[in-house]
């Protein structure tokens, strides 16, 4: 591979890009780029094609790469491009698709893009992953509430059929789909979807109704040895097999999805392995996101100032404290209650202090940056977050919390430090003022309805839930009481710091959690270039080799 022949990939479901960035950044740039990507959000797309531009600019111009940071670091641009990267710009919007897979107008679309702009005489790489809410399991939870539901009628269950259709047409050498865990066990018709899934994409003209062209694929584990044959029985195949938990990889995240790897039968003879390679290196949250400029949250309806912030946490944390000490929870058969009552009581009596010589601020869309704050994480992230030229840390703005919710964050980043765990249900949140106005909360059903992401381990799964309340990403830095930012949320999925999300913050929080972590797509790219350089191995040849080893025996 070279700059001049890369791999062409097209992705689908593209979200705000974070498969391609994995792939596009693979071999420096070089190894692989993509024709065309399709995301059917406006918010999504504006960001994936503003990384388009990007991109561009840095493989082929880059005496005009200074417009895309300047778009970043200013505010009230309209566009990012000027008149020497306008071309860039016209490229990067070409690249980036607005389009709605599974619609006439969206699938006609791209099927004209690819006879367009796709070279199907070389190999190429189909990646992207399906819509989920109909997969996962709270989707369908919500689904099991509506009466009139029926799965069979929910497209969203079928949409790996515009893969399906761009495979059996187009036939590409290798394909990459991801998808939540939640497929493993959902069901239509009372049937497995899993299974079929397999089945159909081993065997694409067959599953569509088409005259057989001979292409098959090996649905392979990108884990373990397993690898799935159409024709076998894909209830033999162990499902958990194909789930990839990106914390052994080297993501500081705790994130457990479905990843398959089709390889087309005529590559698949000739490739050494289709495992990733494990990362003995775990990344922690605090390695992560510990060293960024630290915020604080703003007070939702009520006058807010950084003053008014720290009246009101400190009043809750001596509230607590003297309730604490009451309850008896500093008794001397726990030590794990003697330190959250003490470190409560310190941090009351501090709290002020804590803060002075700290400008802490809510932060924002751009934020410069201080020698103070590097965002290192000692970590081999670095090389792959940092971005020197970048002046400003982007999409770092802290949400604005209700003085209730401030309580049970300060009290569940305390517990967290002094248990080592984040607080679970009822039991744990017993102190007043810290159950919330749910009916079901003593039930158990909602009892990690408030989640420190603790310092010293990976996070929890980034999700698209964070767009809504941050009450699962509870930063684990009681000095700060608050939930995640979108920059913290980004670099948890491994997002270099100079992507730049569009939209509003929920938009950009919603982004983020839908994404796969770029730094877990470049190694699976890894293991799809080293497929196709391997080359293809011709039906014949490979049946004259089994035949000469079945005479041999």
């Amino acid at each position: 591979m070279s700059r001049s022949n890369p791999i062409q990939v097209i992705d689908l479901f593209a979200g705000p890009g974070g498969l391609g960035e994995g792939f596009s950044s693979y071999d420096q740039g070089t190894g692989f780029e993509i024709k065309v990507s399709a995301e059917m959000d406006p918010a999504a797309r504006s960001t994936l094609r503003l990384r388009a531009f990007y991109r561009f600019l840095k493989k082929n111009m880059p005496e005009a790469l200074g417009d895309y940071y300047d778009f970043c670091e200013t505010a009230g641009m309209s566009h990012p491009y000027t008149s020497r990267s306008l071309d860039a710009w016209k490229h990067a919007d070409e690249e980036a698709q607005l389009l709605e897979l599974g619609s006439a107008e969206g699938n006609a679309r791209l099927d004209r893009i690819l006879e367009e702009r796709l070279d199907e005489s070389k190999p190429w790489v189909l990646i992207g992953g399906p819509p989920c809410q109909a997969y996962s399991v709270v989707g369908r939870a919500r689904n099991r509430g509506k009466l009139d539901y029926r799965a069979e009628e929910d497209h969203r269950h079928f949409l790996y059929k515009e893969y399906l259709r761009i495979i059996q047409r187009k036939k590409p050498a290798v394909f990459v789909m991801e998808n939540v865990k939640g497929i493993l066990s959902s069901k239509v018709g009372g049937e497995l979807m899993f299974p079929k899934i397999l089945h159909d994409l081993a065997a694409p003209d067959a599953a569509l109704g088409e005259p057989d062209s001979g292409q098959r694929y090996r649905i392979c584990s990108l884990v373990e040895d397993d690898v799935y044959q159409g024709g076998e029985g894909a209830g033999t195949i162990d499902p958990n097999h194909y789930i990839i938990r990106a914390e052994k990889f080297g993501i500081p995240q705790a994130r457990h999805r479905v990843i398959l790897l089709g390889v087309a039968e005529e590559y698949f003879d000739s490739l050494n392995t289709h495992k990733l390679n494990p990362n003995s290196e775990e990344v922690t949250v605090k390695q992560a996101i510990g060293d960024l400029p630290p915020l604080r949250s703003t007070l939702t309806k009520a006058d807010d100032s950084s003053l008014m912030w720290v009246s009101v946490i400190k009043a809750h944390l001596e509230e607590m404290h003297c309730e604490w000490s009451k309850l008896g929870c500093n008794s001397v058969d726990d030590k794990n209650s003697i330190m959250l009552g003490k470190n409560m009581g310190i941090l009351a009596k501090s709290f002020s202090s804590a803060h002075e010589g700290i400008e802490l601020t809510p932060g924002g869309l751009r934020i410069l940056k201080k020698e103070k704050w590097t965002g290192l994480t000692g970590t081999y992230l670095d090389d792959w977050f940092r971005d020197d030229r970048l002046k400003y840390w982007l999409n770092h703005e802290a949400r604005g919390h209700m003085a209730s919710d401030l309580r049970r964050y300060v009290y569940a980043s305390q517990f967290a430090d002094s248990y080592l765990r984040s607080p679970k249900g009822h039991e744990d949140f017993k102190l007043t003022g810290l159950a919330p106005n749910h009916k079901n909360w003593e039930t158990g059903k909602f009892s990690d309805r408030f989640r420190v992401q603790m310092r010293d381990l990976p996070s929890t799964t980034i999700t698209s839930h964070i767009a809504k309340d941050g009450h699962y990403f509870i930063h684990y830095d009681s000095r700060q009481c608050r939930s995640l930012t979108v920059r913290e949320a980004a670099r948890l999925q491994t997002f270099p710091d100079n992507y730049f999300f569009l939209g509003n913050r929920t938009q950009q929080f919603h982004q983020v959690g839908n994404a796969v972590p770029p730094m877990l797509a470049y190694q699976i790219a890894e293991v799809v270039a080293s497929i196709i350089r391997g080359g293809k191995v011709s039906m014949n040849s490979s049946r004259s080799k089994l035949q000469e080893d079945l005479f041999s025996v």
